[in-house]
């Protein structure tokens, strides 16, 4: 989750104007929601909508959930606050499939053109993840294949294994062909063969 606040910054001297405001950008790990309500207690059902918030508190930041009813507004020092709904468990327990999988399926997918969308949306994941980095090549123009709409291919970095990776970019019409998105869903929440 990427928060943004803009505040006044408390150690401008002399006293911060209302014209002059820091922004400031965190990137933050949340935890799933808690199983019951931090006003009443009483446990979330599957569904159920509900408020979040980020509280700051002895030098940390702690997440308070509370149902939607029981809202009355941000707690004091709440940094941000959101609405969302209670997430429901699955029997099955699936799980996001870890990076070495999803490099193994980047791998595997290497030259077969069928697959070229599901290859260029698992190495956008990988960088999300930031299992791989893209590898500037300004000036290189040795080997730059580029598709019909003149993007140039990816060229990626995976330190843990030590190679780069080439991958063709796709364009977004390419990316939502038929099959592309359950399959691409497969592989990242069941590690299933692609």
């Amino acid at each position: 989750m990427r928060v943004e606040a803009s505040h006044p910054d408390p150690y401008m001297s002399p006293a911060p104007s209302r014209r002059h405001r820091v922004v400031t950008c965190m990137e933050l790990k949340l935890h799933r929601p808690h199983a019951a309500c931090a006003q009443t207690g009483r446990p979330f059902v599957a569904g159920e909508p509900l408020v979040s918030a980020l509280v700051r508190s002895e030098g940390r930041l702690d997440r308070c959930d509370y149902a939607a009813e029981s809202w009355a507004g941000p707690p004091a020092n709440t940094l941000a606050w959101w609405r969302s709904t209670y997430p429901t468990t699955t029997s099955g327990g699936t799980t996001l499939a870890p990076a070495d999988v999803l490099l193994d399926v980047l791998e595997e997918l290497e030259g077969r053109e069928a697959d070229a969308a599901l290859r260029y949306l698992v190495a956008l994941e990988l960088v999300r993840r930031r299992a791989v980095r893209f590898v500037d090549r300004h000036g290189d123009d040795q080997d730059d294949r580029r598709v019909g709409d003149g993007v140039p291919d990816l060229i990626l970095a995976c330190r843990k294994r030590d190679r780069e990776y080439r991958v063709r970019a796709v364009s977004a019409r390419e990316a939502m062909s038929p099959g592309v998105e359950e399959r691409l869903t497969a592989l990242l929440w069941s590690g299933g063969a692609a």
